[in-house]
């Protein structure tokens, strides 16, 4: 027969443990609510570091590389033509270039190949698709770049010029003075078809000499019936409506004509 004492202390003994295993419960509750949060929490922070990716990864980011990929394209055909006036005594080639995201250049050069910058250069460039605009660096830029002149790390406005594809913008060295020596730059990008016409001259004795040169070169680029996209034919075909005829130093020298056709390109594999 228990005693009064051990009666009580049996009740006791089990509440206690109840209250032991309630709050041990309690805190395994507690442990794994602040677990799911914690891992809530990673789960979260990945996915918005994963969107953010995805978001900087689309994002058109110049490549200041970007003209390092460009290659020799020796087998493609000319596929535009250019006259010029002023320009009897210089090299004159004529490059085409392809990238493996897309797009072509096709260059106009007069000069030698250790000049830089070339006396006289026009660049026509295809994007071709629009992986292959994305690779395109800064269109100022990438002119800085392509006329190399030395001591100058930036171009600044100089002007319009009105050609047969529309106005221009004029470009040159930043603090350049008129005058024998200095170099003027054009660029224009024609968003359809997706094109950019961009290039220089060092001739002429004055930025109005290099103004006409500029001029006539423009008007006098002619697309090549070599089997091109209606978009591009569609192009030179307005712009042929409001071609003007040339004014200016080129005209006043009276040199013959040199021409770049299907027929007789001087195409070079470097340069």
């Amino acid at each position: 027969m228990q005693s009064n004492s051990a009666r009580t202390a049996t009740p006791s003994l089990t509440s206690g443990v109840l209250l032991a295993l309630g709050s041990l419960a309690d805190e395994v509750c507690g442990t794994f609510a602040r677990l799911f949060a914690y891992v809530g929490t990673l789960a979260l922070i990945a996915i918005l570091a994963l969107a953010l990716w995805q978001q900087v990864a689309d994002v058109d980011i110049p490549d200041p590389d970007a003209r390092s990929t460009w290659a020799f394209a020796d087998s493609a055909a000319p596929a535009f033509s250019l006259r010029l006036t002023d320009q009897p005594d210089k090299t004159a080639t004529y490059t085409v270039l392809r990238h493996p995201l897309g797009g072509r250049k096709d260059i106009f050069r007069w000069g030698e190949p250790s000049d830089r910058p070339a006396a006289t250069e026009l660049e026509i460039l295809r994007f071709g698709t629009a992986a292959g605009a994305r690779h395109q660096t800064d269109p100022t830029r990438d002119l800085t770049a392509r006329m190399l002149i030395d001591g100058v790390s930036e171009l600044e406005s100089a002007g319009i010029i009105d050609s047969k594809f529309g106005r221009f913008g004029l470009l040159r060295q930043a603090g350049a003075h008129d005058g024998v020596g200095t170099c003027l730059g054009f660029l224009k990008s024609i968003p359809e078809p997706g094109l950019r016409i961009s290039g220089w001259t060092c001739q002429g004795a004055s930025t109005s000499a290099r103004r006409a040169t500029i001029g006539c070169m423009l008007n006098r680029l002619t697309l090549l019936p070599v089997g091109h996209d209606p978009d591009l034919a569609e192009l030179f075909a307005r712009a042929e409506l409001k071609r003007t005829a040339c004014e200016g130093a080129s005209t006043a020298n009276g040199a013959t004509d040199w021409v770049v056709s299907a027929g007789n390109p001087r195409l070079r594999g470097a340069q």
